[in-house]
């Protein structure tokens, strides 16, 4: 078999530092000029008084595109509740979790339901805490401060994830109700309980690099590793509570009519209220990076969260292609999963994104610029959140607008949790979905089978899982 290949980057050039000292200070003249700019355009500091009396964003909100802008879509899926992730990075999860539950509702015949977060959020933090051991021994004999050691043991365990990371923990832990195992301070505050995780995984992780720099064999660093684990399972357990082998369920119906199944497993209870082919859906990407091209699969160095599960693997495809499959799969009755840069051009409390929606040209007199592949090559644009389109609405058979499922709770968000994403939007910060390889063109079911470059840990490309 052979190894996937690695895209590098061209070497930095050296600072002259010469040149620096000599043109770079910031002398009187020149700040003269900037204060005379200022003081002598009345639109500049009719700005500066309501910036500095109330929020940049309600001052550069755009009024036409609120106007503009409306909840109703031709095609709509969601009549339920939406869920809370609280203050935790399971976005991923919910996301996905939302999704199945769809399947199950209809089944079980619920109005409402909601698999427990809390369970493949503890058995994601004990994978990923192996992961990063394995890594850190993988890594063990290279220097404390190379790049990818320094990346691994900057971000041993955090909140966030990727699909095939999900579908991991599915096929390997099953799924079990929230009921069977409810939220927790922890579970829906994780940062306290992550700081400490990472404090005794970094620890591990410098007793592992010894003991292999020492020439300690593999079979003692994998012992060392089980006790490092057994520490990690124990915290989790107090933290979160201790996930069940298997469990008693059954229910009324929105009827009122009884159900039981009895003892079952959470991988039995996943088997039977999974209603969708899981192991169908396949990652699409939208990276316009110039030395990314499309057709192309890519992984990420690193990216995972089970020792021997999926790897992460993207198909890149261009924009148009990922929003045709999208509207297609929503007007066929299912709702999609997504990744996207969450924060931008957004107005939480309307519940509206777009890519116009702040007019900061005006405010600030001046263009801003960069492209989709410029903000992604210039560190300003990565996957921040995962959620859950649940509409749209298509015009001449194109899409105008999204509906999006998010999961941020009810309260102040949106209409009652839900959200609209205007098409100019998806464009310029959509990264993701996940789609059934069956909803490919047969070009793109060809492109999969291409050998994934590798793409080094920090890429944008896995931030979502940060």
């Amino acid at each position: 078999m052979t190894s996937s290949p690695t895209l590098t980057k061209p070497k930095s050039e050296p600072i002259d530092s010469a040149i620096v000292e000599s043109s770079a200070a910031l002398d009187e003249k020149t700040l003269s000029t900037f204060r005379e700019d200022f003081s002598a355009n009345s639109s500049y500091r009719m700005a500066r008084n309501a910036v500095t009396q109330v929020k940049v964003d309600d001052v550069a909100l755009n009024r036409g595109i609120i106007t503009a802008t409306d909840h109703t879509f031709s095609h709509k899926l969601d009549d339920w509740q939406v869920t809370n992730q609280k203050k935790s990075g399971r976005c991923w999860m919910f996301a996905a979790l939302n999704l199945f539950r769809v399947g199950a509702m209809k089944k079980m015949n619920l109005k409402e339901f909601e698999f427990s977060q809390n369970y493949t959020l503890f058995w994601d933090k004990l994978e990923r805490a192996n992961y990063f051991l394995e890594a850190i021994i993988g890594t063990a004999r290279q220097p404390v401060d190379d790049r990818t050691v320094a990346f691994l043991l900057g971000c041993p365990l955090d909140d966030g994830g990727q699909w095939n990371m999900f579908v991991n923990l599915v096929k390997k832990h099953g799924l079990v109700p929230k009921a069977v195992m409810p939220e927790t301070e922890s579970s829906s505050n994780t940062q306290r309980m992550n700081g400490i995780l990472k404090n005794k995984l970094r620890e591990g992780a410098m007793t592992l690099r010894e003991l292999r720099s020492h020439g300690a064999p593999m079979e003692a660093a994998q012992a060392v590793k089980h006790e490092i684990l057994q520490v990690i399972h124990r915290m989790l357990c107090i933290h979160l509570g201790e996930p069940p082998a298997s469990f008693d369920w059954q229910w009324n119906d929105k009827d009122d009519k009884f159900h039981r199944d009895g003892e079952i497993t959470p991988q039995e209870f996943a088997r039977k209220y999974i209603e969708l082919p899981i192991d169908e859906y396949v990652c699409l990407v939208n990276d316009p990076r110039k030395e990314h091209p499309y057709n192309q699969t890519y992984t990420v160095e690193h990216l995972g969260n089970v020792v021997g599960g999926e790897r992460v693997i993207y198909l890149n495809v261009e924009s148009r292609v990922m929003k045709n499959i999208a509207a297609r799969t929503i007007m066929d009755g299912e709702p999609v999963w997504f990744g996207c840069d969450v924060g931008k051009m957004m107005r939480r409390d309307l519940g509206i994104w777009d890519k116009d929606l702040f007019d900061y040209p005006t405010l600030y007199d001046t263009e801003f610029t960069m492209t989709k592949e410029d903000r992604l090559n210039h560190h300003d644009t990565f996957m921040t959140h995962a959620m859950l389109f649940t509409g749209v609405d298509m015009v001449q058979d194109n899409p105008r607008r999204w509906r999006v499922e998010n999961s941020w709770g009810d309260e102040d968000t949106g209409r009652k949790g839900f959200f609209v994403m205007n098409d100019s939007w998806f464009d310029e910060y959509m990264f993701e979905i996940a789609a059934r390889k069956s909803a490919l063109p047969a070009e793109l079911i060809k492109a999969l089978d291409t050998e994934p470059m590798v793409l080094p840990p920090w890429d944008p490309m896995g931030a979502l899982a940060r």
